[in-house]
C-alpha cells in the first residue's frame, strides 16, 4: 500500500507540475527532405504563478526524435539552445533549434519529436507531447558535379569536387516545391538542403554554371510567373527574383565573360527577393 501511495503521489505531482507549465514542439511544416533543416519551436507556457528562469545551464532544453518506423534515430549532440531569459506568469516564450546536425540522417518514413524542459528553480522537469513529422523522398530533375574555385592567392592543388542537385518534392500532396541540395560529388555527405520555391508541373526547369561553378536556376512557378535564384559553392543562396512573362520569356543567358543573367520578361520587386530591394526600388524592372 505504500509503495502504491508514493507512486500516486510522484504521478500526482507531475500533473500538477505540468498544468503550471507546459512546453509544445511546433514545426513551420509537417514534411522535410532528408537533409532539410529541421527547425523546431519549443514553446513554453507558465502559468505557475512566479516569474520562472531558463538558459542557465547547457542542458536546460533538449530533444529526442524517434522514428515510428522502428528503427533507431542516432543522436550525435545536444542541440545548443543558449541564452538566459525569464519567463513571468501567464505569458509564453518560444526557442527555436534547428535539430538536423544534431541527428543522424534521417531516412523517409514518419517521426516525432519530444521536447524536455529542465525547471531548475523546482529540480523538475516537463515533456512535451510528441511531435509528428514525415520525411519524404524528393524527385531529382538535374543534377551536375563541379569543382570548388580555388581561393585567391592558393597554390594549384587538385580541386574539391562537389555536386549541386535540383529535386521536386510533392509537398502535402497538394503543391510541387522545387529543392536545392548540395552534397560531396559522391553525395555521401550532404551540405545543404533548402526548400527554394513552388513550381507548376507543367514548369521548364532552366539551369546554368557561371564562370565561378555558381549554380543559377529559373523555372515557372504559376501561369504567369516565374522564379529565379542563384547559389554559391557553399550553397549559399546570392539572388532570388521574380519575373512576370510578357511577349518575350524569361531565360537564361550567358555571356561571353562567363556571367549568367535573366533576359526577357518583366522583373517585379517582392519581399522575398535576395539582395532585399528598399525605398524607390519598388518599381518594376524591363529585361532586355
Amino acid at each position: 500500500m505504500k509503495t502504491y501511495a508514493i507512486l500516486f503521489s510522484i504521478a500526482a505531482s507531475m500533473l500538477s507540475l505540468q498544468a503550471q507549465v507546459a512546453i509544445e514542439v511546433r514545426l513551420d511544416q509537417e514534411q522535410f527532405l532528408a537533409g532539410e533543416s529541421l527547425t523546431a519551436a519549443a514553446r513554453i507556457s507558465n502559468r505557475s504563478g512566479q516569474a520562472l528562469d531558463f538558459g542557465k545551464d547547457a542542458d536546460w532544453l533538449t530533444f529526442h526524435i524517434e522514428s515510428q518506423d522502428g528503427f533507431v534515430v542516432e543522436k550525435l549532440g545536444e542541440a545548443p539552445a543558449p541564452g538566459e531569459f525569464t519567463v513571468e506568469t501567464s505569458k509564453i516564450a518560444t526557442r527555436r533549434v534547428d535539430l538536423a546536425p544534431y541527428f543522424s540522417a534521417l531516412r523517409p518514413g514518419r517521426y516525432s519529436i519530444v521536447a524536455t524542459v529542465r525547471v531548475k528553480d523546482w529540480n523538475s522537469e516537463i515533456i512535451s507531447p510528441p511531435k509528428n513529422f514525415d520525411v519524404i523522398r524528393g524527385a531529382k530533375l538535374w543534377t551536375q558535379e563541379f569543382g570548388v574555385p580555388l581561393a585567391p592567392g592558393s597554390t594549384n592543388r587538385v580541386p574539391e569536387m562537389r555536386r549541386y542537385t535540383l529535386e521536386q518534392a510533392n509537398h502535402l500532396r497538394t503543391q510541387l516545391r522545387l529543392y536545392f541540395r548540395l552534397t560531396d560529388a559522391a553525395e555521401s555527405r550532404v551540405l545543404k538542403v533548402q526548400a527554394i520555391g513552388p513550381m507548376v508541373s507543367f514548369s521548364d526547369l532552366e539551369q546554368q554554371l557561371d564562370k565561378n561553378n555558381h549554380l543559377h536556376a529559373l523555372w515557372r512557378t504559376g501561369r504567369q510567373s516565374c522564379t529565379y535564384v542563384s547559389f554559391n559553392t557553399d550553397g549559399e543562396m546570392t539572388a532570388h527574383q521574380t519575373y512576370d512573362l510578357t511577349d518575350s520569356h524569361p531565360k537564361l543567358k550567358l555571356d561571353e565573360k562567363g556571367v549568367v543573367f535573366v533576359s526577357g520578361g518583366v522583373r517585379r520587386i517582392t519581399p522575398n527577393d535576395v539582395p532585399s530591394k528598399t525605398g524607390d526600388d519598388s518599381a518594376q524592372l524591363e529585361n532586355k
